[in-house]
């Protein structure tokens, strides 16, 4: 025997025991196997054809010496036959549903198909390389004279064929058509359910198999389509028509109070609930390997941004864009408390490299929302300094700034507002890269400055009466309305007793200062002077009398008549005002009427009829006006006085 011949004989052994190892293990899978499927007959004859080809190549064969190593071949066909009789059956248990199989025994069977498949691919290799050892041996043996060795090649040529075909068979059509039906499974657990833990595991499962089998593409595709319709049918439940209204410079964002709000609940829903959900469902179907964070924080980051969401984001970008004001300050704090409160969540949702566009998205609304916060709050003295150039209230009523300020400063010291408006200070300080920040103190300080450029304006428009008592009418009314309504406040408390007691001080000077001016003047009409004509005597002048008497009546006439177009607001202001005006002016009336008109006990009613009467029309003045003042009250109780008095002149002894 050559040298040569005697290497094909050992690398044959070899073969002898790699088929050995290949017969046990197809013996252990082929024991699952009950019978032989239907397919398995159709393909009967060619695999007869191969076992007896090998037996006659073995005949052939044994007169170069290598007969025993030909028997041994017998083997490992056997094994292919084996092996074939499992991929049939596997094959035909993945025609039906897997939901109607049973979604995990389905999954196995799909692993086991592919093994077994694998195992006929390695097994139909190791006979194909078997087999061309034995060519090539033929060829280096052949007899030229010989017309079987024709034959023999053509026989071993069939077989290896056979065995190509077979090795083959890890293509299978069928595996490609479970695959499907595995994704038609997976959209419908994606779809109807609820997602318990269950509903999980077999998405978790299919997940693994497609992306076993380079479907991850696929799977992901079909799982972001899906929970992205879950996800936008879902916000458009919450009624999200504001999102589209379009916005601009020119609009206020009094308008918009009501869509803010909504806002901020929406934000909170979708990024507390709804992504929240995502992304744990997310992360815990798409538990595959080392690979699995990327792929499933790039599944959530696709649901996130196509979901609708970043709609809902943008309308805060939006409310930035609106006519600056200062109210708009309060508004864009909200935003920023919605933000804010939002925060962790959002950095744990949106943690990573596939989340940069909400990342970026969230960062320019931030930036947004803090430039224009911190614009018109360093701008809200220069806006109250240029009021000052208006009018003041025609009827000395308070002024719609103070109410304003007043109510906006409350809102700012809020404890929430003022949290955060120190914080967006802040932020932008480190944005600008100021050498001082805004420090704690800030706040406070603007806010004394606002309320010291209140006053300057008060002075201001007092200056702008021609009237002097209205002016000083104006100022009690405001000063009165600074400490009334400013005590007990957060206003208040910054500013400090000191500030509120100088308030609560000034409005009794400016009322001291208003009586002094209009009313107290009436009564020196109601003078004493050359009243009685002889010293000492009863008899009195009527005629001057009966003057001065007309002559305060005209005056109280005038004055009611101006002043009833003058507002206190404040019930117990007014109240107070007019007892002031009521203790100046009705007991001297009373008192010049029982001693120079109607002297005596008898006629004390009339005169305390005559008080009341006054007392009543001042009580009416300074009210909020739902109709005209007439001025025939007062014309009518004059009347009603000089007809009394001429009457008591005529049948009086002291006045002759």
């Amino acid at each position: 025997m050559s040298m040569e011949a005697s290497h094909k004989i050992d690398d044959l052994i070899a073969a002898r025991e790699i088929l050995k190892s290949s017969i046990e293990k197809s013996r252990d899978i082929a024991i699952a196997v009950d019978e032989t499927g239907s397919r398995l007959k159709e393909k009967t004859h060619n695999l007869a054809y191969l076992q007896a080809a090998t037996k006659n190549m073995a005949c052939k064969l044994a007169v170069y010496e290598i007969r025993d190593h030909i028997d041994r071949a017998i083997g490992p066909a056997a094994a292919v036959l084996n092996v074939l009789d499992l991929v049939y059956e596997l094959q035909d248990s993945l025609e039906t549903n897997p939901r109607a199989a049973g979604l995990f025994i389905y999954i196995t069977n799909i692993k086991r198909l592919q093994e077994a498949l694998k195992l006929l691919a390695d097994n139909c290799r190791l006979v194909t390389l078997w087999l061309e050892d034995v060519v090539q041996f033929l060829e280096n043996n052949a007899n030229d004279d010989d017309d079987n060795d024709d034959w023999y090649f053509v026989q071993v040529s069939k077989v290896m064929n056979i065995l190509e075909e077979l090795q083959g068979k890890g293509e299978s059509g069928v595996l490609s058509s479970a695959f499907h039906k595995l994704e038609r499974e997976y959209m419908h657990l994606l779809t109807e359910n609820s997602f318990p833990e269950p509903v999980i595991q077999e998405l978790q499962g299919i997940t693994e198999v497609l992306a076993a089998n380079d479907r991850l593409d696929r799977c992901v595709s079909i799982y972001t389509q899906v929970r992205i319709e879950n996800v936008r049918a879902n916000l458009q439940a919450l009624n999200l028509e504001y999102l589209d209204i379009q916005l601009s410079e020119t609009v206020s964002v009094q308008t918009l109070e009501g869509y803010i709000d909504q806002w901020d609940k929406h934000m909170e829903f979708a990024g507390r609930h709804l992504l929240q959900k995502e992304h744990r469902l997310c992360s815990e179907v798409y538990r595959i390997g080392s690979s699995s964070d990327d792929v499933w924080m790039n599944c959530f980051a696709k649901i996130a941004t196509q979901c609708g969401f970043t709609d809902i984001f943008d309308f805060g970008t939006k409310i930035c864009k609106c006519k600056k004001e200062a109210i708009k300050l309060l508004r864009l704090l909200k935003i920023f408390s919605t933000l804010d409160r939002l925060r962790l969540e959002f950095n744990h949702l949106f943690d990573g490299k596939f989340c940069v566009e909400i990342q970026n998205q969230t960062r320019h609304l931030v930036r947004k929302v803090v430039d224009g916060a911190c614009e018109i709050f360093w701008e809200l003295v220069v806006q109250v300094e240029m009021q000052r150039a208006s009018s003041p209230p025609p009827d000395g009523s308070i002024p719609r700034l103070v109410r304003f300020v007043t109510d906006y400063c409350n809102q700012l010291l809020e404890d929430e507002n003022s949290s955060i408006l120190v914080r967006v200070l802040e932020i932008h300080n480190n944005q600008v890269e100021l050498e001082e920040g805004p420090g704690p103190g800030v706040l406070s300080f603007e806010i004394h400055n606002i309320m010291e450029a209140v006053e300057i304006n008060l002075k201001t428009w007092a200056k702008c009466y021609n009237d002097t008592p209205l002016s000083y009418l104006f100022m009690m009314n405001s000063h009165w309305y600074l400490w009334n309504n400013i005590r007990g406040t957060k206003l208040g408390d910054l500013m400090g007793e000191s500030w509120l007691w100088a308030y609560e001080e000034s409005t009794e000077y400016y009322a001291a200062l208003y009586m002094r001016e209009s009313w107290e003047k009436l009564l020196v009409l109601l003078s004493e002077e050359d009243v009685i004509l002889f010293p000492g005597g009863r008899a009195v002048d009527r005629n001057l009398v009966k003057k001065r008497i007309c002559s305060f009546c005209d005056a109280f006439d005038d004055m009611y008549k101006k002043q009833s177009n003058w507002i206190l607001c404040d019930k117990a202001l007014r109240w107070k005002t007019c007892q002031r005006i009521v203790e100046a002016i009705v007991p001297a009336y009373k008192r010049y009427l029982q001693r120079y008109i109607m002297g005596g006990l008898e006629n004390e009613n009339e005169s305390d009829s005559s008080g009341e009467s006054l007392e009543n029309l001042i009580g009416s003045l300074f009210q909020p006006k739902h109709g005209k003042y007439g001025s025939s009250k007062c014309a009518d109780l004059i009347r009603i006085k000089n007809a009394a008095a001429v009457n008591h002149y005529s049948s009086s002894p002291a006045a002759a």
